[in-house]
């Protein structure tokens, strides 16, 4: 049989925790597992980290990035001697639908977020319906649909006609932080004063406007910043705006494998999505878990499966990310005893025993491995 596995990625699969945990989780299992990507951020030449490649992609102009980008994923995956090829975003599922079917093999899409619906395209209608256009062409071709939440499956399923998907959630691997990075050191911190942390890209709809002149109003506390992305320069101005650059830190992207480390440092974490999407309502971000995992109370948006995660394993409070008064509200009651957060800590550490890589990939492995196997 043959156990050859290729995952296919538009971003840098070697900073992807889902693309990492797939990959390990099918090595361990037997498989022999390769992997495409492509950065055009951080990287300045083509990498090659033994089965991970990450190709350096130019983004000067859409049309000749998503040429180059189709290019150069061709030209990898006609190579292929896979019996499976997971297109891990909606870029990647049309060249991978040709070459999976002129060479007979499986296809896994992994409808990472409802592309088709995502809050960027709500003002671009054309762009809208060209994306829609190809989810609904070729998700069909596909053997199985992967997604991270319930609500995300039930969606798609109604939306194209789909039969049953699978649903893996974006949840970080079972452990503990090795060691606590002293960010009070490392950022010049006053020792008194509380960290709050949101990860991730730096985009709108993620509540940091709201976060920044939240701390406006509350002076023991400092925000930390760990990502980059489009709107770090807007968020940059508002800090200025607000007077509180001095505490906002923008500290770039952290590699995977150190994140816990930085994130059991913090006190909060920050997990306040905005509902401007179809995509966005039905939010279930990995980094809601990697604050439960790291043992840190969260501050979450009430979206549906969000306010069910934190509700259930009371790992955090509730406040609306377009509100103000309920963000500084928040924050406060989080901070404003130690007792609190030791026992938000508590629970956030017992949650981590069910809500781990481990548990979810054996939950999901019989429904996958029919396909793949």
């Amino acid at each position: 049989m043959n156990k050859k596995v290729c995952i296919a990625f538009l971003g840098n699969a070697y900073h992807d925790s889902r693309i990492t945990n797939l990959r390990d989780s099918l090595m361990a299992d037997g498989f022999e597992v390769s992997v495409i990507s492509f950065d055009w951020r951080t990287i300045s030449e083509d990498k090659d980290y033994k089965d991970i490649k990450i190709f350096k992609l130019d983004r000067n102009n859409s049309i000749s990035f998503y040429l180059h980008f189709g290019y150069r994923l061709f030209r990898e995956l006609i190579k292929t001697d896979a019996s499976v090829i997971f297109a891990e975003d909606i870029y990647t599922l049309p060249i991978v639908t040709l070459i999976a079917k002129l060479n007979n093999i499986k296809i896994i899409y992994n409808s990472r977020e409802l592309y088709a619906f995502i809050g960027g395209l709500s003002k671009r209608p054309f762009i809208q319906y060209i994306v829609k256009s190809i989810e609904s062409t070729f998700i069909n071709l596909a053997d199985l649909i992967l997604t991270t939440g319930e609500m995300d499956s039930q969606f798609l399923e109604k939306y194209y006609g789909l039969p049953k998907t699978l649903v893996i959630r974006n949840i970080p691997l079972y452990q503990r932080p090795q060691f606590k990075i002293n960010i009070h050191e490392m950022y010049d911190i006053p020792t008194n004063y509380k960290i709050l942390l949101y990860q991730g890209v730096l985009i709108a709809g993620r509540g940091i406007p709201t976060v920044i002149k939240a701390i406006s109003q509350i002076q023991n506390v400092y925000l930390l910043l760990l990502g980059d992305g489009e709107a770090k320069n807007k968020f940059e101005e508002i800090a200025r705006e607000n007077e509180v650059s001095d505490r906002v830190i923008f500290a770039g992207t952290i590699s995977q494998k150190d994140l816990i480390n930085y994130t059991a440092s913090a006190d909060i974490g920050i997990a306040l999505i905005e509902n401007i999407s179809v995509s966005y309502y039905h939010a279930l971000p990995n980094k809601l878990f990697e604050y439960i995992m790291a043992g840190i109370p969260v501050l979450s948006c009430p979206l549906p499966q969000m306010k069910k995660i934190v509700e259930q394993y009371n790992a955090g409070i509730i406040a609306d990310p377009n509100n103000e008064t309920e963000v500084i509200d928040g924050i406060r009651k989080l901070i404003d005893s130690d007792e609190v957060i030791r026992d938000y800590k508590f629970n956030c550490n017992k949650a981590a025993l069910e809500l781990n890589w481990q548990k979810e990939f054996e939950r999901a492995k019989p429904a996958l491995y029919k396909v793949i196997s």
